[in-house]
Order: C-alpha cells, then structure tokens, then sequence
C-alpha cells in the first residue's frame, strides 16, 4: 500500500499509537452502557465484554489524530460509534439466525431473540443521547445519515437472500450501506473534529468507505476459507443463509454451466450439505482469487485516499490497516 507499511500487520501494532486513547474509550463504553434495567447490563456487557478489535472506533481516532483533533470529543464520538456498530451485530444475528460470533454463542442464542433485538434498540438510542451531548450539528448530521443507510442496507441484503440473479454491482451496494456506511461515518467525524475543510472531510470519508469495503469483502472470502477458530464464527456460514456473496456471484458468472447451476441452488437452497463440493469448484473457477483482488484494489483506493494527509505515526497505522485488511485470517 506504501512504501513504509508493512506487508502483514498486526492488529494491535498498528493501534499501537491510540492504545491510551482505546483504554478512555472502552471507560466510556463502561459508564455509557449503565442502566437501571438489569437484562440490558447483562446483555450490553456480554456483547462488549466479547472484544473485537473496535476497528471503528480505532478508525476515528486515529483520522483524529492525523489531522490535529484537539476537541476533546473524540472519546465520547468514539464509544457511539462503537454502540451503533454492536447493535447492528445484535439485530444481524437474530436476524440471520446466527448461533456464533467471535468464538462465543451469540446473544440472541443465549437471551433471545426479542431480548437482543430491544437491547440493540437500547444502545441505538443511548448513542444517540450522547451525540447530541457533544452538540455538534454536523456530527449529528452524518451518525444519523449513516444509521439510516444502514438500515436500509440491512433490508436490501434481506431482499437478496435467496436471489441467484444478484449481480456484483448489487453486492457491491450492500456492502456500501450495510458495512462500509460506519467505517465511513467513523472517519469523516475524525475529520470533523479536526476542523478539516471539505476536501479533506471528503478524502476521510472515501477511506472508510474503501478500508470498510475491503474488510467485509475479505469476511466473504474467509467464509470459504476460513476456520472457527480463527474467524469466530462457523465456516460456511452465508452459504447456510443463501446469501449471494462475491465468490458464488463470480461462479455464476464465470464458472462452466455446471459450476453455475450449482452456484445458483446453493444460493437458492442455502445450507451446507454441498459445501466441499462447491469450495472446489469456487477454487477452482478462480473466484476466491477474483474475490481477494478485489478487496485488494479497494485497500489500495483507501491508501490513496490519505495521501495528502501529513505525515505521522497515525498516517503510518492508516496505511498499515489497509496492509492488514487484505492479509488477516480472521
């Protein structure tokens, strides 16, 4: 991606230069998660308590930091984001039906489905409470943006479950709303904070869209080739949903007759009972190798999005995430 940015990057090495900034923000999580109602503590700090790599969050202070933020917001902006990014994971697994997500039994596999889907209401509404407290319009401004197009991301992957005549262009635009929308969100307000002008806003938010993009591009890939253990979910999993991920679209399209008509009743169908049959023929076909370029060329547009960013151990773990987007295992 650069010239300085290492090849294979470690997670917590290129968060290395916010691990202070981190520590503050998981405080503020705390504190923010606190309610009278026991269920939603309970719920609220299993979900948060499972970890992850709060790669959003990360995200906006480390743009943040790049540009000069010195409004003290970024902690509490931080911890929104992060809110907003758990409660669309609660909703997805009920859902999507999922019983496994970073290695531990999903929420709504242990309280239930009406009990996740009412606690990711809950942190909704509390992020929405603690934007409003740092009383920056244009912040309100693009959370709520952003929350909306994820919604409506969430309905258009619903829509596609089960369709075999889903193109790339239209698992592209998926992915734009319901992933990439965040990561965006994420970036542009550490612009925001930092009182950039709008070309530099602008350069922001494109970096988010293309690392978010890049992200959940490689989880389609990992989905084939991934383990449990490495991934934190089931291999497999979006081939049981039926859903029309990148490496069956590329099948489809490019596969013999035969790889295609399989393509098409796996999407159809959903369920893993034909999974090796069609991990061979995805191999084969060179849809996981379509797959990982394409999530490479959108970690090269995030790359060059920042370049007229100044340098900066902030710039540095930007470039390095784009490194590490392409080359995790999980």
């Amino acid at each position: 991606m650069s010239s300085t940015a290492t090849s294979s990057p470690n997670a917590a090495t290129l968060l290395a230069p916010i691990a202070e900034d981190m520590q503050q923000v998981n405080r503020v999580i705390r504190q923010r998660l606190a309610s009278e109602v026991m269920l939603i503590n309970q719920i609220s700090e299993y979900i948060i308590g499972a970890g992850g790599k709060r790669l959003r969050p990360a995200l906006l202070l480390l743009v943040a930091g790049a540009l000069g933020d010195t409004t003290g917001h970024r902690h509490e902006l931080a911890a929104v984001v992060e809110f907003i990014h758990t409660a669309t994971l609660l909703h997805d697994d009920v859902v999507d039906e999922s019983d496994l997500r970073r290695g531990r039994k999903t929420a709504n596999a242990l309280f239930g489905n009406a009990a996740s889907v009412l606690v990711g209401d809950f942190l909704y509404s509390r992020s929405f409470e603690m934007m409003v407290g740092v009383g920056k319009m244009r912040v309100m401004e693009i959370l709520s943006v952003a929350t909306n197009v994820i919604s409506e991301g969430e309905v258009l992957q619903l829509l596609n479950m089960h369709d075999p005549d889903v193109d790339q262009a239209r698992y592209m635009q998926v992915i734009r709303y319901k992933t990439a929308k965040l990561f965006e969100a994420a970036a542009q307000l550490g612009a925001v904070l930092s009182g950039a002008d709008a070309k530099t806003e602008a350069a922001a938010a494109e970096f988010g869209r293309r690392i978010g993009t890049a992200f959940q591009i490689m989880d389609d890939w990992l989905d084939y080739t991934g383990t449990a253990e490495s991934m934190g979910k089931n291999a497999g999993d979006d081939l049981r949903e039926g859903k029309p991920t990148l490496p069956l679209i590329y099948l489809m399209e490019h596969g013999t007759e035969e790889q295609a008509a399989l393509a098409r009743e796996a999407i159809e169908q959903g369920g893993t009972d034909r999974f090796d049959t069609i991990f061979e023929a995805i191999t084969r076909s060179g849809a996981l190798d379509h797959t990982l370029e394409c999530a490479r060329g959108e970690a090269q547009a995030a790359a060059n999005a920042i370049s007229s960013f100044p340098d900066s151990i902030y710039k540095e773990s930007l470039l390095e995430l784009c490194s590490y987007s392409t080359a995790r295992q999980s």
